[in-house]
């Protein structure tokens, strides 16, 4: 089958519609099922996306491998009633990057592996980055167009061969693909990093080198199928600062993606950009938005506003779950999800309240899991008082008093996820 994107993002821009989708970059519970829910709610596309670091062929960060999320994922549309055709997985940040501290060789091998594993379980969006420095690339020299071109080939052809092996199966969909050499670090920048915004003979020095590439790597069908590209047209967030979408800025860029009508542009790091800046952004053709620590910053918020509840209704120090010091306790002994992110000073302050979230990272450990139940089981055995929610989740407080919320720890959770869902629905005119 064609992919779905093609038709309804594609073909839908070409006709001159500012169409646009949200992809929710994350593997938090109650980020996956806040999104489908929204989907089902609204009617839109749920796009999701597993990044290299979460899942990958040796379980990532999370434990899972690639099918292990896919199946995940769609057990949660199914037991919420998502259509399938509402639902759209794609892989982020597909390549090297995890073992960029390895030789060429060895990256590359474990990178098509990776690869060939995403589009195995059944994932139809793959963004191909080869970006980064590999252990033996020159460290004085950037990594040149034709090598990141060349490498990213090779994955796609290997992608398009994995595709072959379930082409017969009923469900079986053409893998879309996303490409590009100026692509975001993960989840956010390290502050201090310059932040340049791509040119227009950069990207097209950058299409000619993939389409070099690709054919000759044998993988034409897939460069037919790249449909979006990712650069950076002037949106970032660090640890303390969000760079909000200038448009003047980036018009000599935008107006450079009128030379390729079969491509848009996919903006990574729009986290924290207003509703107003990201429907600009899809206007001007960064119609792929990528979220991802925004949502779970939302999640992290909600269960602060939970404990602080917990605290006023349960008297009784000994049966408070402690959530807060539990997170940033387990967080402080992984410094390597936050050592490159944070100096030491301000470190508690940095570790609850940064916008580069990094305790996401460490959300689905036992101890934290434990200590969230603890705090949801407590939260759901009183009858909060409305005034209580008002003082801590006072949009949700509304929902509540109007009937369409109940006052239950996940929902609550859920709903305040929503709440910057609703911005990215805004911006791409509720999905597809």
């Amino acid at each position: 089958m064609k992919n779905p994107l093609i038709e309804k993002l594609i073909n839908r821009r070409r006709s001159g519609e500012a169409a646009g989708v949200y992809s929710a970059c994350s593997a938090n519970p109650f980020v996956l099922e806040a999104v489908v829910e929204r989907a089902l709610e609204t009617g839109s596309i749920a796009l999701i996306e597993a990044t290299a670091n979460q899942v990958n062929q040796f379980g990532g960060y999370t434990g899972m491998k690639p099918a292990d999320f896919y199946n995940k994922v769609k057990a949660i549309a199914s037991e919420k009633g998502l259509p399938p055709e509402q639902l759209i997985l794609g892989g982020d940040h597909l390549g090297p990057l995890t073992w960029a501290e390895e030789p060429a060789s060895e990256a590359m091998e474990k990178a098509g592996d990776l690869v060939r594993a995403y589009v195995a379980a059944g994932f139809t969006k793959i963004h191909l980055d080869t970006s980064m420095r590999l252990a033996d690339d020159d460290p004085a020299l950037p990594l040149a167009d034709e090598v990141i071109a060349a490498r990213a080939a090779r994955l796609a052809k290997i992608c398009e061969e994995a595709f072959a092996q379930r082409a017969g199966e009923s469900d079986a969909v053409e893998p879309v693909y996303i490409v590009g050499s100026e692509v975001p670090i993960p989840g956010g920048a390290q502050d201090g990093e310059g932040l340049h915004i791509t040119t227009p003979e950069d990207l097209e020095k950058t299409l000619a080198a993939f389409k070099a590439a690709f054919a000759q790597a044998g993988a034409e069908s897939a460069f037919g199928r790249i449909i979006g590209v990712v650069v950076q047209p002037g949106v970032e967030f660090g640890d303390q600062a969000v760079v909000a979408y200038d448009r003047e800025k980036a018009r000599p860029l935008c107006d450079g993606l009128k030379r390729h009508p079969n491509q848009v542009f996919e903006g990574h790091s729009t986290d924290y950009q207003t509703p107003w800046a990201l429907r600009e952004m899809v206007e001007d053709g960064i119609a792929i938005l990528k979220v991802g620590p925004a949502l779970t910053f939302a999640c992290r918020e909600a269960c602060f506003a939970l404990e602080a509840m917990e605290t006023e209704v349960i008297p009784d120090e000994e049966r408070r779950s402690n959530f807060k010091t539990t997170l940033l306790k387990t967080l402080y002994h992984e410094p390597r999800y936050w050592k490159k992110y944070y100096n030491e000073g301000q470190l508690a302050l940095k570790m609850k309240y940064s916008y580069s979230d990094r305790v996401r990272y460490v959300f689905g450990e036992d101890p934290v899991q434990r200590a969230l139940a603890e705090l949801m089981a407590n939260i759901d055995s009183q009858a909060l008082p409305h005034a209580l929610i008002s003082q801590y989740l006072p949009r949700q407080y509304e929902r509540v008093c109007d009937g369409s919320l109940e006052a239950r720890a996940g929902e609550l959770i859920k709903d305040r996820i929503k709440d910057c869902i609703d911005h990215y629905l805004y911006a791409t005119g509720l999905g597809l």
